[in-house]
């Protein structure tokens, strides 16, 4: 039963399981139903990924949304942030983006939006299970069941249109940059390379860019998932390589060396360039990296910290009224100008933007962030261990300034550890950062060996 648990969650994001035992057909048109018992009539956005399952869930969705007397609007294979700006601007009553985003390819989740396009927050979370769980769906008569449309050319349209306002097109043109794409056989395989060629001018030289064929890689766009698109920069001359995940929220960014840069720079250096124009503060989550906070202070702004998922994020985000925010450990930048979500093409943007400003190379603008060592893991767990592995490491540092809104983070003046569970797998993951490498490297032994005897008592 535990095993059960662990790979059916429901979550900050939605439903999400591995498919077939956990997550079938039965549940994603029950949930369906549930959704739009809950939105009301009206029309409501679905889309996917490019996962194999995509669309049989696709149509168990749609005939959970129809049996509760919603119009569908299909929008096919799309980036979940593309499908919530459309959502945001079409007066739909919701959306559901159909993916596991950088889950592998075995897994799936429905994403569900209100009206504005944003993930529903903790009461809306609340009210919907509720709801699913009692089976109170409505259930709408013959005369009453809708319809299911298409609209493929506007959501993109509409989501590129909102990026560029925030750039300068014509300096990103005039330079004609060489760019490297590893898509993931994913969602940006059919809207990235259109966007950086014919709405901004690059040369794009592109891998992994068939949404008919399988995940070629990790889902997930790390430095170590990324050998590809290093090896397509190197040989191509590349100015900069991009890598995103399955739903092209995620952005991972390559140097023209070939270097996959840390995620967390990627964000730092999209945070510098929105507050050289815009007021207000940043939010980003606890496992973010403290250059976050060395480039608001340089500005003299303010950071907010959050527990891990976008949702905890983009709900902190509206309360202070933020400039910009994200999750820097995965990649995800979060803008509102363009729309309170994870953002690859934003990230996108922003960067080339400021290439062509300066006319630095990925490399000389990543060497002028403050520098800090990270590493990210992970360990498994078994059900009930969860509490004593974090009584031992609050034990093990009592004097430490802590944070619990999220597992448990450590925090000394030029450190931090943060432990916390998964909110998409049955792991423990593990975030590791220091100024100093050996410090940090020492800190992630001891914290392993730490984690080793408690599971080994």
């Amino acid at each position: 039963m535990a095993r059960r648990e662990h790979l059916l969650k429901i979550g900050v994001s939605g439903i999400r399981g591995v498919v077939g035992e956990f997550l079938t057909p039965q549940l994603a048109c029950a949930f369906a139903q549930a959704f739009g018992t809950y939105v009301g009539q009206g029309r409501v956005v679905v889309g996917r990924d490019t996962r194999a399952s995509g669309p049989m869930l696709q149509h168990s969705v749609a005939c959970g949304l129809l049996a509760a007397g919603c119009q569908v609007i299909d929008v096919g294979v799309l980036p979940t942030p593309t499908i919530q700006i459309y959502v945001a601007s079409s007066g739909a009553r919701g959306g559901i983006a159909i993916t596991a985003s950088h889950n592998p390819s075995e897994y799936n989740a429905l994403k569900l939006f209100g009206s504005s396009g944003l993930i529903f927050n903790s009461y809306e979370r609340g009210e919907l299970l509720d709801l699913f769980h009692q089976s109170d769906f409505r259930q709408a008569s013959n005369e009453e069941i809708g319809s299911v449309t298409c609209d493929f050319d506007a959501p993109k349209r509409r989501h590129f249109e909102r990026v560029l306002r925030h750039v300068d097109v014509e300096r990103i043109r005039a330079r004609r940059f060489l760019v490297g794409l590893d898509a993931v056989n994913g969602a940006g395989a059919v809207t990235t390379v259109p966007f950086l060629r014919d709405w901004l001018g690059c040369r794009v030289e592109a891998i992994n860019v068939d949404p008919t064929r399988p995940f070629p890689r990790v889902a997930e766009p790390r430095p170590d998932t990324l050998g590809d698109l290093s090896e397509l920069v190197r040989r191509t001359g590349a100015d900069v390589g991009f890598a995103q995940d399955p739903d092209g929220d995620r952005l991972a960014v390559a140097d023209e060396t070939g270097r996959v840069i840390d995620n967390d720079d990627v964000l730092a250096l999209v945070v510098d360039a929105a507050l050289e124009n815009l007021p207000g503060d940043v939010v980003v989550n606890l496992t973010t990296s403290a250059v976050v906070n060395d480039i608001a202070r340089a500005h003299g702004r303010k950071v907010y910290r959050t527990p891990v998922g976008e949702a905890n994020v983009v709900e902190t985000m509206q309360v202070v009224n933020a400039a910009i925010g994200g999750e820097g450990s995965n990649g995800g930048v979060i803008f509102p100008a363009v729309h309170m979500c994870r953002d690859s093409y934003t990230g996108m943007a922003f960067l080339l933007d400021r290439m062509a400003q300066t006319g630095e190379t990925v490399s000389e603008l990543t060497r002028r962030l403050p520098r800090y060592y990270r590493k990210l893991g992970k360990v498994t767990y078994e059900h009930g261990m969860l509490g004593a592995l974090m009584q031992a490491l609050e034990d093990r540092f009592p004097d430490v300034e802590t944070d619990r809104s999220d597992g448990l983070k450590l925090i000394w003046p030029d450190a931090w550890i943060h432990v916390r569970a998964s909110n998409t797998e049955p792991i423990l993951r593990l975030a590791v950062e220091a100024s100093d490498e050996a410090r940090m490297e020492s800190m992630y032994k001891g914290l392993e060996e730490l984690f080793a005897e408690v599971k080994g008592a």
